[in-house]
């Protein structure tokens, strides 16, 4: 019986078996970008073509303009966007095994599955490594340096003091993070974010699930930040402080000798950089 699967990266046809590299790279690329927190946390627009390890792009930062006391007449300034150098200097890579007699089951849509899969074990890697490295980055004071373990009368305190150091670095409110583990979130419910008022939203977190913004911060939780004798370090900031990029640069087949089969594999090369000292901070999480 003859199969066609049109619409993911393998193309089955009667006596045609196909898989298209192209294809499952960018289905990667777009899956791996919509699972990350790191599209949310950094500067991300890059400019220039990453090919490989040891590229580098040119990450666009913001304009800053002059505002000069007026008195009757107008210089005008001249406005040009900034560039960041950033080196594509880390990489990590797939390779799994699809079987012949898997290619031949229509009813199941191997490449999504895939797909899935390999995007959220890139999330876990790369995720790890940024997260439990930009800190060295901070020229801010730890939040709970000296970790005492956060509860629920003091985790909303510690959490302005957060947004203090932002303040008086003259940090942007909008778009402000914060990124804590799943034990802290579970704090923070049980505080006196339960009103509702402290969210900014109109229904209690413990009603419908999201914890919302706290303090201007908008929070999420992972399970990536990195973790030493039982402390793990939460994160803060704004994204202006780090820049990032990624790409799938190569996802290839070949035919298996020891099996009847094709082996797929693939390399996603990637870079970072604390560009802002003042606008990212470590929140040192611990709990009874």
């Amino acid at each position: 019986m003859a199969y066609t699967l049109s619409s993911g990266a393998f193309a089955f046809a009667a006596g045609e078996q196909h898989f298209i590299p192209e294809v499952f790279s960018k289905k990667l690329q777009a899956k791996f970008y919509a699972q990350t927190v790191l599209s949310e946390i950094t500067t991300n627009e890059y400019e220039g073509e990453i090919s490989g390890m040891g590229n580098k792009v040119n990450i666009r930062t913001v304009p800053a303009i002059t505002v000069a006391d007026y008195s009757g007449s107008l210089s005008y300034a001249d406005v040009t966007s900034g560039t960041i150098e950033l080196d594509i200097n880390k990489a990590k890579s797939y390779a799994f095994k699809v079987d012949d007699i898997l290619k031949s089951q229509a009813d199941i849509d191997y490449m999504n599955e895939a797909a899935n899969d390999a995007a959220q074990n890139m999330k876990i890697a790369i995720e790890t490594d940024v997260l439990g490295n930009i800190a060295a980055g901070s020229s801010l004071t730890d939040i709970n340096a000296t970790p005492a373990n956060i509860t629920s009368a003091n985790v909303l305190g510690q959490m302005i003091e957060a947004g203090q150091q932002l303040d008086e670095n003259n940090i942007p409110e909008e778009d402000r993070f914060m990124i804590i583990n799943p034990a802290v979130a579970s704090v923070l419910k049980q505080s006196e974010l339960r009103q509702a008022y402290l969210t900014g939203d109109s229904v209690s977190p413990l009603r419908n699930g999201y914890i919302g913004m706290v303090d201007r911060f908008k929070v999420y939780v992972s399970n990536n930040l990195s973790t030493t004798s039982g402390v793990t370090s939460g994160l803060y900031g704004h994204p202006k402080a780090v820049a990032f990029a990624s790409q799938m640069t190569n996802t290839e087949t070949v035919r298996l000798e020891s099996s009847f089969g094709d082996g797929v594999r693939g390399l996603s090369v990637y870079g970072y950089k604390v560009i802002l000292p003042t606008a990212i901070g470590e929140f040192k999480l611990q709990t009874a």
